[in-house]
């Protein structure tokens, strides 16, 4: 090796070095998550005045669930995962052998965040062939992304409901990926059934209780494989959460 090569080798070597110990610094003094903090909040701030237009009747439940996945669409997710510290939230984590863990992400105080958001938000994890078990919601409009992992996927529109019965309709039935994402509401997909189909997976989740004044907010738990009418129509009975876990979770 010539001199001029050596020493030309010598200052790429040293130029690399530099830049790996440039990019450790920034991640060390929290310079990249400085930059993202105020893109994830403006988007999170947008979902909060989609839910305080939601619960105002500015907008109707399908027209927040459109919008929401709209804004769902535009996510950076390497961002959104910085700012909840997914990392730090899952390190060491150990999964349900039934259903869905429930973790409770924080988020950080940044300028243009609302400090009381209108909606509630959590992440859901799960590990292979475990589910969030199919139900409905009562007076709830929530939104789903997934994280991490593959799910596949169910909704049903909800049709009606009798003593011991729902009767639903098949909606979506598909693998979710990364980045996918899907809603419910009262008027539109509201019973929902995710089963982890990778070896983890993790869901992140906001929701808006209480959507119209002096209804009571529930979970309502129903088992799909039920009697088949007609027009592809399903007769599911209602069940506890209990018995929903066994069956499906």
């Amino acid at each position: 090796m010539t001199d001029i090569s050596r020493r030309a080798f010598n200052q790429q070597t040293v130029g690399s070095l530099l830049t790996l110990s440039l990019l450790e610094t920034l991640y060390a003094t929290d310079a990249f998550t400085a930059e993202i903090k105020p893109v994830t909040a403006r988007w999170l701030a947008e979902l909060d005045e989609l839910g305080r237009d939601l619960k105002g009747q500015k907008l109707g439940e399908v027209q927040w669930q459109q919008k929401v996945e709209d804004l769902f669409a535009k996510v950076e997710l390497a961002e959104l995962l910085e700012f909840i510290e997914f990392d730090k939230l899952t390190k060491g984590l150990s999964f349900r052998d039934q259903g869905e863990k429930s973790l409770r992400p924080r988020f950080p105080k940044v300028e243009g965040l609302p400090t009381n958001l209108v909606f509630g938000n959590q992440m859901f994890a799960l590990k292979k062939g475990r589910s969030v078990v199919p139900h409905g919601h009562n007076n709830m409009a929530t939104a789903f992304l997934i994280l991490k992992g593959t799910f596949q996927g169910r909704h049903y529109d909800r049709l009606e409901d009798t003593k011991e019965h729902m009767i639903i309709k098949p909606t979506i039935d598909q693998s979710f990926t990364v980045g996918q994402y899907s809603s419910v509401s009262d008027k539109k997909d509201n019973v929902h059934w995710f089963k982890a189909t990778s070896e983890t997976g993790f869901i992140f989740n906001i929701h808006v209780l209480g959507v119209a004044e002096g209804r009571r907010t529930k979970r309502v738990y129903v088992d799909p494989n039920g009697e088949k009418l007609a027009g592809g129509k399903i007769r599911g009975r209602l069940i506890g959460a209990s018995e929903a876990y066994r069956l499906y979770g």
